[in-house]
């Protein structure tokens, strides 16, 4: 089949599906039809779509850390720990990192060591290998609705799995999945194969079971400038939809600058409903989810609960529909499930304190929603125009032209000639444009942001404030100052 934005046939898509079932065994558990019916019997208060349309409709921000071991009765214990003792309002199993490459033997030579060490020795819960089955008693042992999280640029496999075990959310996309993660997996494949996650999602909404799906929205997650990560999530988003899903997430990475991490959440949710319309998507839900800090963290657990507490702040201010908590232990390595849990209290508390507050629509906010529009529209409209009115065409276009770039990504397939810095208010700028299609005002301003910075701290604008602020938060501040 040629890559384009159009949903796929029933029959392009069974053809190759037969395919995907065969890559490991456990795809010969993988039955739709039955899969559907157990869909059916999953309650509304453990069903992630359906938490996620109340939560908006009342204006709530509901909680999710991040989890996964190896094996199973440990991974129920775990997710059971962080929904008691966590609060956590919603459930993930993280991937462990040979499932994410699509290595099923390592994986299962994993489970195996794991089992005589007593203790995972993988990074997260290798589903795949554990099958319908396997997973399955997850979800039934389980007291809260289920979202997979992973990293895999050919996620086929395992979405089947896991959404006839019944999990009710599924994160990733062709290219949040691929350019921050892969280096050399061209965008053409992983958009392919991330249409067949976004089709059989679609057969499921079909079959009347909404599978809330969720482009990861951080990417590289350090100084993404918001109108980068937007224009990404806007497009894999509209990518789902052409497929038929009927629940989608678009998410952000906290920046650390409160006015420009509110207005990006407030501008996210309506670039995504106005390209959403605009293309005639318009029978769905759409929410959003932030995600705390993304870089480096400080060692210190009481420092590093206090970015986790600003993280929370911002997301309770910008009435996003989620939040992903960090951990005190992020510097460290793996948490412990004890700190994952304190992370999730933290955010709790803060979330409950300033739900009944409104953050003012002052000027500075509304110029920052306004800014982050402008740009984001200047590169989706660009990827259109590259494509011939086709997203998916113009997405592989864009970033050979460096109209779509992210910066810092391992992908070969992204130019990285941005480079994002902090102007002197903490706000995240372009030090360099790149090859971005932003009108000559917008670079104008980015230039005008970072030249005031520079002038206040008596130094020329250059790379050097970049790898500055990369550290800055891990050294005990926002701006990385001289």
């Amino acid at each position: 089949m040629e890559l384009k934005n159009k949903k796929w046939s029933l029959d392009e898509f069974n053809a190759i599906r037969a395919e995907v079932l065969k890559t490991w065994p456990t795809g010969e558990g993988v039955n739709f039809e039955e899969g559907v019916k157990y869909q059916e019997t999953i309650p509304a208060k453990r069903h992630f779509a359906k938490l996620l349309v109340k939560a908006k409709k009342n204006g709530e921000t509901l909680t999710q850390p991040r989890a996964g071991v190896a094996l199973i009765d440990e991974h129920i214990n775990l997710l059971n720990f962080l929904r008691t003792e966590g609060e956590a309002d919603l459930l993930p199993s993280t991937i462990d990192s040979y499932t994410r490459q699509n290595q099923y033997k390592e994986a299962q030579n994993g489970i195996e060591e794991s089992l005589k060490a007593g203790r995972s020795l993988l990074n997260g819960f290798p589903a795949v290998n554990h099958g319908v089955e396997g997973v399955r008693r997850v979800v039934e042992s389980v007291d809260g609705a289920l979202q997979v999280r992973h990293g895999t640029p050919d996620a086929r496999l395992l979405a089947e799995i896991t959404m006839a075990a019944g999990y009710t959310s599924y994160e990733g996309g062709g290219i949040s999945y691929n350019i921050p993660y892969a280096k050399s997996v061209s965008l053409e494949k992983t958009i392919f194969d991330w249409q067949y996650c976004d089709r059989l999602t679609g057969l499921y909404a079909e079959h009347g079971i909404e599978i809330n799906r969720e482009p990861f929205g951080p990417l590289t997650g350090t100084l993404v400038p918001p109108s980068i990560s937007h224009a990404v999530a806007v497009i894999e988003g509209i990518l789902a939809a052409e497929q038929g899903v009927k629940n989608i997430t678009l998410g952000y990475g906290q920046c650390g600058n409160l006015v420009q991490d509110i207005a990006a959440i407030r501008a996210l949710e309506e670039l995504g409903e106005e390209y959403m319309a605009k293309h005639g998507y318009q029978d769905m839900v759409l929410t959003t989810v932030f995600h705390q800090w993304m870089g480096g963290f400080p060692q210190d657990e009481a420092k590093a609960f206090a970015v986790i507490s600003w993280g929370a702040a911002a997301a309770a201010l910008s009435k996003a529909t989620k939040v992903i908590v960090k951990t005190p232990h992020e510097a460290l390595g793996i948490p412990t499930k004890e700190a994952n849990a304190m992370g999730l209290r933290t955010t709790k508390q803060m979330i409950n304190m300033l739900k009944d507050q409104v953050f003012p629509q002052t000027r500075e906010l509304e110029l920052e929603i306004n800014m982050i529009k402008a740009e984001t529209r200047c590169i989706l409209d660009k990827v259109f125009e590259l494509g011939g009115g086709d997203y998916a065409i113009g997405t592989v276009r864009a970033f050979e032209a460096g109209v779509l770039d992210v910066p810092f990504a391992p992908s070969k397939f992204s130019l990285n000639k941005i480079l994002p810095a902090r102007d002197n208010n903490g706000a995240v700028r372009l030090f360099d444009v790149g090859n971005l299609p932003f009108t000559p005002d917008i670079v104008a301003f980015h230039q005008d942001k970072i030249a005031e910075r520079a002038k206040a701290e008596g130094r020329a604008a250059s790379f050097q404030m970049v790898i500055d602020d990369i550290y800055a938060i891990s050294k005990g501040r926002l701006v990385g100052r001289p």
